[in-house]
């Protein structure tokens, strides 16, 4: 099922061009009280939702797609956690000083992967934003560049996860964009600013992506190819990713992991438009403002 937030809060399933609005379901999702457990409610619950989703949607008014503002899939995600130089031929282009400014260098030598060298960080969760709002760019006068990455939403939550396990705790799958200003600063700061996390157009439920590792993706700017790549090159896969995370934080219910991008990260500018698709998530247009 895809799944979308649009319209300042509504809630949708996404049918071809035309979205059914199913907002009425959330009526059922159990009141809250202070203190509020931590994770996005709705994720939380969305096992227990989803029948009620797939009737509701039978009869629900439906609302052409073009007509919509998207909104971030997930409302309130605990944390944004990504893993840096998670392609072998970014990590090659991320040699070019205009990328790693001299402290972000990309070698790994004596360590297996980069990340376990850099181990993985996190963007602050404010910053996310949906396909139906736009990039502003914080540093006009420095190099701001896209980087595409399939996204994953943590259903389950969990500490420790096998990797067995690891992906009966995804909820499901989006398209990301990490975006970033390249420079000294620390990687965390530099992709935290405002706007400067897109998670969309929808949320794809796991079930319908058994092999998230095996993902046909890209990224066009103004109708140039930027990125073209498949997830089958991720050095850390998304299994792993979910281990290690789980290693380190208690992951929650709308917990989001971002897991790299390939080469052919390239500065945008205001006024682009970012084309971005996953095979079996779908396509998104995003703005530069």
């Amino acid at each position: 099922m895809k799944i979308c937030r649009f319209d300042n809060g509504r809630l949708g399933v996404v049918e071809g061009d035309t979205v059914r609005d199913v907002t009425s379901v959330l009526e059922a999702l159990p009141p809250l009280r202070w203190p509020v457990p931590i994770g996005d409610q709705f994720i939380a619950n969305l096992d227990k939702l989803l029948p009620a989703m797939r009737e509701a949607a039978k009869t629900a008014k439906s609302i052409p797609l073009k007509s919509i503002k998207l909104d971030a899939p997930v409302a309130n995600p605990p944390r944004v956690i990504a893993a840096p130089v998670n392609y072998l031929l970014h990590a090659k282009e991320a040699h070019d000083p205009a990328i790693h400014h001299g402290v972000h260098m990309p070698t790994f030598e004596g360590f297996a992967t980069p990340i376990d060298k850099m181990g993985l960080f996190l963007k602050s969760q404010t910053g996310l934003i949906g396909a139906g709002q736009k990039v502003e760019l914080h540093w006009p006068d420095r190099r701001n560049d896209h980087e595409i990455e399939l996204t994953l939403i943590i259903g389950k939550g969990g500490k420790n996860i096998s990797r067995d396990k690891a992906l009966d705790h995804v909820a499901g799958y989006a398209i990301g964009l990490d975006m970033v200003v390249r420079g000294t600063e620390d990687r965390s700061w530099r992709k935290s600013a405002d706007t400067y996390s897109v998670l969309g157009p929808w949320l794809v439920t796991s079930d319908e992506i058994p092999d998230p590792d095996a993902l046909e993706f890209g990224i066009e700017v103004d109708g140039e190819v930027r990125q073209r790549a498949n997830t089958k090159d991720l050095v850390v896969d998304v299994r792993d990713l979910i281990v290690r995370a789980s290693a380190i934080y208690s992951l929650y219910p709308g917990d989001i992991i971002m897991t790299g991008t390939p080469e052919g990260v390239s500065e945008v500018k205001s006024g682009n438009v970012m084309h971005c698709w996953i095979e079996k998530i779908g396509e998104m247009n995003v703005a530069v403002k």
